[in-house]
């Protein structure tokens, strides 16, 4: 492994796997050059094996290494709790290959050589793609945290609210006074930071109600 990290910057990274010596060594100076920080691996199992930093980042992947393939690996990254956006580089690659790698959900299958540019171009818009998944994940994550604040009282309320009950009628179906549902349904709210009924069935969808 290498690990190229502009001094003082607190840039976001870019994975490299690749098995050629001389590719990493390429990859490592172009992108430290535009400021990225780099990490290379040898190998799908050295990459794995590393623990990855908790920033925006995006895969730079060879198609065909020793051992387990670039594809193959591709494949599996769900399953082993990887997301990054993915970017194929390859020597031998053919258009089935390519094909085959945007519909498994590459962001980009380049042929060697390639430009500069080309690979920049394809980290940048992988590295902006990866911003909005993290962005998603923390409001989904926040929301979450709001929905278990909520008590289970309160959020019994909530989900007929959200499916269009009137107050008198969720006081009908739960066996409780229209006031004690008033009052679950005014804390829920307040706690859910949501401030109108439109608002509450936004964040319902959202937390799949």
């Amino acid at each position: 492994m290498t690990l190229h990290t502009p001094e003082g910057k607190d840039s976001p990274i870019v994975y490299v796997v690749d098995d050629d010596v001389s590719v990493r060594a390429a990859l490592e100076d172009l992108l430290a050059s535009v400021g990225l920080q780099v990490l290379s691996f040898g190998s799908t199992q050295e990459f794995i094996a590393h623990e990855r930093a908790d920033a925006p980042a995006c895969l730079v992947l060879d198609v065909r290494m020793p051992g387990q393939s670039g594809m193959d690996f591709h494949r599996r990254m769900s399953d082993l709790g990887i997301s990054l956006p993915t970017i194929f580089i390859t020597g031998h690659g053919d258009i089935a290959m390519g094909v085959e790698a945007m519909k498994n959900g590459a962001l980009e299958f380049l042929t060697k050589p390639f430009r500069d540019q080309s690979l920049l171009d394809a980290i940048h818009k992988g590295i902006e793609k990866d911003r909005q998944r993290r962005r998603a994940e923390a409001a989904a994550a926040v929301l979450q945290q709001r929905w278990a604040s909520l008590t289970a009282g309160e959020q019994e309320v909530i989900r007929l609210v959200v499916q269009g009950l009137l107050n008198k009628q969720i006081a009908a179906r739960l066996d409780l006074s229209e006031i004690t549902v008033k009052v679950r349904r005014g804390n829920a709210m307040r706690k859910m930071q949501t401030a109108s009924l439109a608002e509450l069935v936004r964040v319902a969808e959202k937390l799949g109600m």
